[in-house]
């Protein structure tokens, strides 16, 4: 049995999408589909004292409304020293900053310089995947050929991925015709989002849907009790 999941690449993504990594064989960056504009491919939010701050990395985007994320540009590369500066400013005194602050700054600094957005997406991901001890192979949809059609393309890339198993984001509902999967001999599973435990947060009032990154910062080495995908309460960092 091989699970397989396929999903658009994120900045500094949330752990659910963490959860989903964890929870497969091969997981597949989608990222020949359309960029689309005040989504999470770009940005992603943070906990403030004031309340939720968002990081949003500059991209070149107007005029451009059939462009790919992977054929995105980032216009402005000071945002790199931004977000870092947000980051360090309102987590440093998170009970475990000191632990992973360096790893996460050498990424910044890795991609202070890039051009394209998957490519710094992509570097975050491994980078928070190694720190919570995931090791789920990691490709391109561009790494296989590409079919028509929403859910024709889907199971196309499972097949050519050799999986037998595929884990969507409950999102997918509203276009996937699960016939499609089953006629193809797959079996379709379907994330669930809901239930997860709050934690320790710099904050009054919890909040689940930002980066992973507060998570790691908050919880450190505990970090892995707070998500779906690690079965064992005593698994550390």
């Amino acid at each position: 049995m091989k699970k397989v999941a396929i999903l658009q690449s994120n900045y500094i993504p949330w752990k659910g999408y963490f959860d989903i990594i964890n929870m497969v064989d091969e997981f597949i960056l989608y990222d020949d589909m359309q960029y689309t504009r005040r989504d999470w491919r770009n940005r992603n939010k943070i906990v403030t004292p004031d309340g939720l701050l968002w990081l949003s990395i500059p991209v070149e985007s107007k005029g451009k409304f059939y462009q790919k994320i992977n054929e995105t540009r980032v216009v402005d590369n000071r945002w790199a020293f931004e977000h870092w500066k947000s980051i360090k400013y309102n987590y440093s005194k998170a009970r475990f900053f000191n632990n992973f602050s360096d790893r996460i700054k050498k990424v910044y600094d890795e991609c202070k310089n890039e051009e394209y957005l998957s490519v710094i997406n992509y570097r975050f991901i491994r980078e928070i995947c190694d720190i919570l001890g995931i090791n789920t192979k990691i490709t391109w949809s561009s790494d296989y050929n590409l079919t028509d059609g929403k859910t024709e393309r889907l199971v196309g890339l499972v097949k050519d991925a050799g999986g037998d198993y595929y884990l969507s984001g409950p999102a997918a509902k509203d276009y996937i015709v699960e016939s499609l999967f089953y006629d193809a001999g797959i079996n379709l599973e379907w994330m669930d989002y809901s239930g997860y435990p709050e934690y320790i947060q710099l904050t009054n009032t919890f909040e689940h849907g930002v980066s992973v990154l507060d998570l790691i910062f908050n919880e450190g080495y505990d970090a892995k009790k707070y998500m779906k995908s690690f079965n064992k309460k005593d698994d550390v960092i």
